[in-house]
């Protein structure tokens, strides 16, 4: 992804991050002064290699693996690879869970804003709510990250499509989306003087909404986030849903903080058993806050209920070093989350190519078995049954004819000429009796490959979504035609013969000249002249015309060029019924063809998931660890005024779950019943009378 050059940092001149362009444009590890281009390239080369994976065959475990694919392309464009390239960004925490979870109500009473709608009506967060700091805003209004959403400004109350996303062109899918209600991709940017800069909040849809859609969005951002808030409630936190996405933030190591709400008076044992649940699935370390049950004020959960959340975000947001901390540890184990996914997908794509291979020879057995069983047909004798043996009685006559062969060669020669000047006229007969003999075997032969064909595709997982509406279990209607066309194309082939193996005999030119159809039709005999497919009377019949046209020919051509005749005539028929025969094949490999199951790529990806851990490895081999608390990862530098005086205490992620609170960060309304000033707000605290708005 390329950021425009005006992309990427926020506008005030002289503020903290007025150098994020730099930023930008120049990849910085996070918590280095190390350049990052070599992970940052290998990346790229990782996404191209997904890009390029196709997995259209239902193969073993081809549906998870597309899953897979599809949350890895989304979390390197949404998250990854801008991170690397913006590592001054703001932190992006993603705020998930169930439904009724209190999500909306959460972030609202955090900020003491209405920034995104509660309700009871289920799903209530349709397009997801970006919250950050006005001065934030240029980050989060390109594409820098989550780059197939529109943006929808909702600055003012009013909800408007934010100009310049790609570079001021729409994305595909997003032109017209004015609605922040829609069922679109789309994100609300909504500005909030209330977080501090550096810190953004997203309102994620129901990961277990009753809407596809939103399912699948709320997984896709909780991928793109730095940090996942995860909301559950007292009564649903064991469910299935939520702890399928958590094993998998444990897999690759994302940071993760858990609310626990709606817990009832008492019922502290909730919260020890998701605690325990927590450390089973490698969350341990994870932060727990628990957010009792209670009575809404004016729509907001009180302060002293989400004072421990505020105040240990506005030290995330306020302290670039444990900012930077949770980052990297959060792309770090996307890195190597996504090398372990590359691989398993290498896996996928091998086992694409495994089904393809076995598809295709099916296939190609059952029409290699369709030519083998017109060869054995047009060489056994079985031709020369029927109408065929009949017009050739006809044609070569059953009295004088074989009377002058018995007599000897020489009085052959003479016979043939008188032989083809008194019947020439049937000639064509028996050619054409050659021809429907000859049609019929490669028909039936072709009709018993298709239908085999059919068969192992069907029986096949990979293959029988393939069939659908095809209509390949029978040859089409139009083979007959093609058919035709190559016998017709072979009958000329065996003419062509024998004209050229005449021209080189100016002793026989005269009888060539009366007869080379009739010569013609005696080399076709003799291709069909074993007798191994007939029986009783008929081996006679047969075997005495398979002699007379090998002796024809002879007496013609000689021994030695009727044996090459016939090896050349019987390969041009081989060759011409191949052909028909890998056409049929065609229509059935052909959809293997346009899906590229053959070469689904996995080498390449095992060597573009290798690359990325070796930068990767380089990459943190470099990077500067600060070690200001003693290494201590996370721990707040500098408190932000008014922490520590009552509403609660930093905690550090990483450190250990957050005691249940029960009381221990009180605070209440102002005096006079007028609300806290926004600081007081989101810290959970109270700071006097000039406070309150």
């Amino acid at each position: 992804m390329t950021l425009p050059d005006d992309a990427g940092s926020p506008p005030a001149a002289g503020s903290p991050d007025d150098g994020a362009d730099q930023a930008v444009r120049s990849t910085v590890a996070p918590g280095s002064g190390l350049p990052a281009d070599g992970l940052v390239d290998a990346l790229d080369t990782l996404r191209a290699r997904l890009g390029a994976l196709r997995l259209p065959l239902e193969a073993p475990g081809a549906g998870a693996a597309r899953t897979d694919l599809r949350r890895a392309i989304d979390q390197l464009d949404d998250y990854l690879l801008p991170r690397l390239r913006a590592h001054r960004a703001p932190l992006l925490v993603v705020v998930g869970g169930s439904t009724g979870a209190g999500k909306s109500t959460l972030v609202n009473s955090v900020l003491g804003e209405r920034v995104s709608r509660p309700g009871v009506l289920r799903p209530t967060t349709r397009a997801p709510v970006l919250v950050h700091n006005p001065l934030d805003e240029r980050w989060f209004s390109t594409d820098r990250v989550l780059p197939g959403l529109a943006r929808v400004s909702t600055t003012g109350g009013h909800g408007s499509i934010v100009a310049g996303i790609a570079g001021g062109a729409s994305r595909p899918g997003t032109a017209g989306v004015a609605d922040p209600d829609a069922p679109t991709r789309t994100l609300r940017l909504t500005p909030s003087e209330a977080l501090p800069q550096g810190l953004a909040l997203l309102d994620a849809p129901d990961i277990d909404s009753v809407e596809t859609s939103n399912r699948e969005l709320a997984a896709q951002l909780l991928g793109a986030a730095d940090l996942w808030l995860f909301v559950t409630t007292a009564a649903r936190y064991a469910d299935a849903v939520p702890w399928d996405l958590l094993k998998q933030a444990s897999a690759r190591k994302a940071q993760v903080a858990m609310v626990l709400d709606r817990v009832d008076p008492g019922a502290e044992a909730t919260a020890d058993d998701l605690r325990a649940m927590m450390a089973e699935q490698g969350l341990g370390d994870s932060p727990l806050f628990v957010v009792p049950e209670t009575a809404l004020e004016d729509g907001y959960l009180p302060e002293r209920a989400v004072a421990e959340i505020s105040t240990w975000l506005t030290g995330l947001g306020g302290d670039p070093g444990a900012r930077d901390r949770v980052i990297a540890a959060t792309r770090d184990g996307v890195v190597d989350s996504l090398v372990d996914r590359a691989l398993a997908l290498a896996d996928a794509a091998d086992a694409q190519e495994t089904a393809d291979a076995r598809l295709r020879h099916s296939v190609t057995r059952a029409y290699e078995d369709a030519v083998a069983h017109v060869t054995a047909a047009t060489s056994d004798g079985a031709l020369l049954r029927g109408e065929v043996l009949a017009r050739w009685q006809d044609f070569v006559g059953t009295g004088e004819f074989f009377r002058a062969v018995e007599e000897g060669v020489g009085k052959v020669r003479d016979a043939i000429g008188a032989f083809f000047r008194g019947k020439p006229r049937q000639a064509p007969q028996v050619e054409q009796a050659i021809a429907h003999g000859l049609e019929s075997v490669v028909l039936d032969a072709a009709e018993e490959a298709a239908e085999r064909s059919y068969q192992a595709w069907r029986g096949d997982a990979a293959g029988e979504p393939l069939l659908e509406g095809l209509g390949l279990s029978r040859a089409p209607a139009s083979l007959r035609g093609q058919v035709g066309e190559q016998i017709r194309g072979w009958q000329g082939d065996i003419l062509e013969l024998v004209r050229d193996q005449g021209a080189a005999k100016r002793g026989t030119a005269r009888a060539l000249s009366l007869g080379v159809n009739g010569l013609g039709v005696a080399l076709m005999v003799f291709v069909f002249a074993s007798t191994g497919g007939l029986t009783g009377v008929e081996v006679g019949i047969a075997g005495g015309t398979a002699v007379l046209a090998q002796r024809l020919l002879e007496a013609v051509f000689g021994e030695d060029a009727v044996r090459r005749l016939a090896v050349q005539a019987r390969e041009r028929l081989r060759v011409r019924v191949q052909a028909v025969m890998d056409g049929q094949a065609a229509r059935y490999t052909a959809q293997l063809d346009a899906l590229g199951s053959a070469d689904a790529g996995g080498p390449g990806l095992r060597a573009a998931a290798a690359e990325v851990e070796v930068a990767a490895r380089l990459e943190r081999a470099g990077r500067l660890v600060p070690s200001d608390d003693g290494g201590q990862p996370g721990v707040l530098a500098r408190p932000l005024r008014g922490v520590g005086s009552g509403g609660g205490r930093p905690h550090r992620p990483g450190a250990g779950a957050v005691p249940v609170g029960r009381g221990e960060a009180a605070v209440g309304m102002a005096e006079g019943g007028r609300r806290p000033g926004f600081w007081a707000r989101l810290l959970g605290l109270f700071s006097g009378p000039e406070d309150a708005r």
